[in-house]
């Protein structure tokens, strides 16, 4: 009677195990999860565990599409081959928007006569045909100093590559390989801070949060109509107007509808929707309007599937034009 005694007592001390959501996909979108995960499991003292991966959004994708995540992060839309993938395996999902991300240029900070570039000296140093050519700022922009330049960029899992590509190359993952490249932004970062000849491209907020080790590039951009347009950072301020083009775009969480039958995967869609209006700038990113999370709620709420794209990234997607596209579908 005893033995059975304290076997009661254990039983009834156990712990409850701890419901997971798993989350994988976009570095980029990584610091916004990270502060929603670490809020969710405080809010709900234990109850539930989020697992975080960083596997790139095209990796993720890969995952995501097998049914072994949850939630997915991306910093582009999904695409029409993941989409298939997706369909392989009869998964549907909820996309959700959930904020805005520039790409920063950045250099050395010793580096003082660079202070601004157009999207096509950008080309001329990414496009494929540069591999193993074009290997020194001269040969870029004769003004530029006679010396070999060292290049840091996103992996080819990685969104940030499909979108640099798409906008500054003209076609995704169109890019010469002779790089540097991970799919960690923060090796991106340890790797321009030690280069003084260096260049590379990575997420605004990874940049703000190394604002001692980098350098930005200011962009020059030619509008539609040829006109090129006056140099302009990265900021709240220029992504938010529009005028930061065109690095700019709209990062987003992808959720499994059959995941939303999980009690925990729900309350975690939920309640990323419900704080992203101020966790998103307390790591760096741009928030989108409090109307565009009032929409993406609906759309949870309302089970609504599938995207709004066409299965690739818009380059140069404005927040307005954003919640145009949102409001239709």
């Amino acid at each position: 009677m005893l033995k059975l005694a304290a076997l009661s007592v254990f039983v009834w001390m156990a712990p409850a195990l701890s419901q997971t959501v798993v989350v994988d996909g976009s570095s980029t979108v990584y610091p916004i999860t990270e502060a929603v995960a670490e809020e969710f499991q405080k809010e709900f003292r234990g109850k539930y565990k989020v697992t975080v991966g960083t596997k790139g959004t095209g990796g993720g994708f890969k995952r995501f599409c097998r049914g072994e995540t949850d939630v997915q992060n991306a910093s582009r839309p999904i695409l029409k081959v993941e989409i298939d993938a997706c369909k392989k395996i009869d998964l549907k999902f909820i996309e959700l928007p959930i904020a805005y991300d520039a790409t920063v240029v950045v250099v050395h900070p010793k580096n003082d006569w660079l202070k601004d570039i157009t999207v096509d000296e950008l080309k001329k140093i990414w496009e494929p045909s540069a591999q193993g050519k074009v290997t020194k700022w001269s040969q870029v922009n004769p003004k530029w100093p006679d010396q070999a330049f060292k290049l840091f960029g996103a992996g080819s899992d990685s969104g940030t590559f499909d979108y640099f590509t798409e906008a500054i190359v003209g076609k995704a993952k169109a890019s010469r390989g002779d790089y540097t490249a991970s799919e960690d932004d923060n090796t991106l970062v340890q790797g321009v801070s030690q280069e003084k000849n260096a260049i590379g491209y990575l997420p605004m907020a990874y940049y703000l949060g190394n604002k001692d080790k980098l350098k930005a590039v200011g962009i020059i951009h030619t509008d539609k109509k040829g006109k090129v347009l006056p140099s302009v950072l990265p900021s709240r301020e220029t992504v938010e107007n529009g005028t930061y083009v065109p690095l700019s775009r709209p990062i987003f969480i992808y959720v499994s509808q059959k995941a939303l039958n999980k009690p925990e995967v729900k309350e975690y869609a939920n309640y990323f929707l419900k704080t992203a209006p101020t966790l998103v700038p307390s790591v760096q990113y741009v928030p989108l309007p409090p109307k565009a999370y009032d929409l993406a709620k609906k759309n949870l709420d309302a089970g609504k599937l599938g995207t709004v794209f066409d299965g690739h990234s818009e380059v140069g997607l404005k927040i307005e034009d954003l919640l145009k596209k949102e409001t239709k579908n």
